[in-house]
């Protein structure tokens, strides 16, 4: 018997905040893939992953939030994700990736007022755990960057 008012989530953690993805969005989880830089590309495009022979976008999620860059002795870890829409994968890079964790749609949150603006473009709401908040991540506006920005 299934319930319909939960959700599971693949956690992961950026600067030591905790990000849920929908399990259904994510293909794989790979530990410290090579990046291969793309020219001209803005900062949050940390560059390309050779994923099985596909090409993949990898994104610094350090970046796109805003946060210090990763200390350099320190490993990503890389959450593929690929949205229906597209059919495309992409590639987050993340400090770490945690369990799959089921929520129940009743501890839903909405995005607090204090989010900035940078969290709450790419977050969907939050669940209060008692290990602290679990930001849920919406993984197609995390792709939404920002290129006018760039070109200023």
């Amino acid at each position: 018997m299934s319930n319909t008012s939960e959700i599971d989530l693949v956690t992961m953690f950026v600067d030591g905040v905790q990000f849920g993805v929908p399990v259904l969005q994510v293909r794989d989880v790979l530990d410290s893939p090579a990046t291969y830089p793309v020219p001209l590309a803005p900062p949050e495009i940390r560059g390309s992953i050779n994923l099985r022979g596909r090409i993949v976008t990898a994104i610094d999620l350090r970046v796109r939030l805003g946060l210090p860059p990763r200390d350099t002795h320190l490993r990503s870890k890389c959450v593929i994700v690929e949205l229906t829409a597209t059919g495309e994968p992409y590639a987050f890079l993340v400090d770490e990736v945690g369990d799959v964790l089921r929520v129940s749609a009743n501890d839903y949150e909405p995005n607090p007022i204090t989010l900035s603006r940078a969290w709450s473009a790419i977050c969907r709401g939050l669940y209060r755990r008692a290990e602290g908040l679990l930001l849920v991540m919406d993984a197609q506006a995390a792709l939404s960057i920002d290129t006018e920005r760039q070109a200023a």
